[in-house]
This record gives structure tokens, sequence and C-alpha cells, in this order.
């Protein structure tokens, strides 16, 4: 089975920018739909942003216009480019995949990538 893992995370100030990366360990052209889910302490892990294998993005609305999921399927690799950083925002970030657009999580999480905004 393919395996995704994180990295990119930091310490960032408000306003700054981070890019995360989500290595595959395989091809991820078979993966339909890979997502980019974060967890902040004490709240649930929730869908940030979500890349079909067509392109097709969906970003949730706490990140819209700040946010950017791309995949790049030669370099097996899914981005998030984070812009205007925000505390809140503050979360380890998680990396999965599956075959349907509304369940992109078929895949065993890996240790995440975290990234914390000072204000």
């Amino acid at each position: 089975q393919v395996q995704l893992v994180e990295s990119g995370g930091g310490l960032v100030q408000a306003g700054g920018s981070l890019r995360l990366s989500c290595a595959a360990s395989g091809s991820i052209s078979s993966i339909n739909v890979i997502g980019w889910f974060r967890q902040a302490p004490g709240k649930q892990r929730e869908l940030v942003a979500r890349i079909s294998n067509i392109g097709t993005t969906n970003h949730a609305d706490s990140v819209k216009g700040r946010f950017t999921i791309s995949r790049d399927n030669a370099k097996n690799t899914v981005y998030l480019q984070m812009n205007s950083l925000k505390p809140e925002d503050t979360a380890v970030y998680y990396c999965n995949g599956g075959p349907r657009w509304s369940y992109p999580e078929s895949y065993s999480w890996g240790q995440g990538t975290q990234v914390t905004v000072s204000s």
C-alpha cells in the first residue's frame, strides 16, 4: 500500500507562508482524491483541502483564498501552499487519500507535520 509522508511544517509569524509536501512512496496517479487535514489541540481532525486526479479542488471556507492545494503526479507529491497564516491555523497537518471525493481517508495516518503560527 502506498504510504504518504508529510513535511514542510514549522514556526512562522502571522501573515507568513509555508508550503507543505505530501510525498508518496509509490505512484499517486492511482489515488483518485488526496486531501490535507489538520488537527488542533483539543479539536477534531478537519479536512482543509482536497484535490482529485484530474485537478478538481475544494478548500474549506476557513482557508479559502489563503491556502492552495496542488498535485504533481510526476513527482508523486501533493502540496499545500499556505499564505496569510493566522494563529488559528496552528495544528498538526496530515495528508491522506482515497477513491471517493467525500472520503479521502483510506490510508493509514502518518505522523503529520506541525505548523505553529505566532501572533
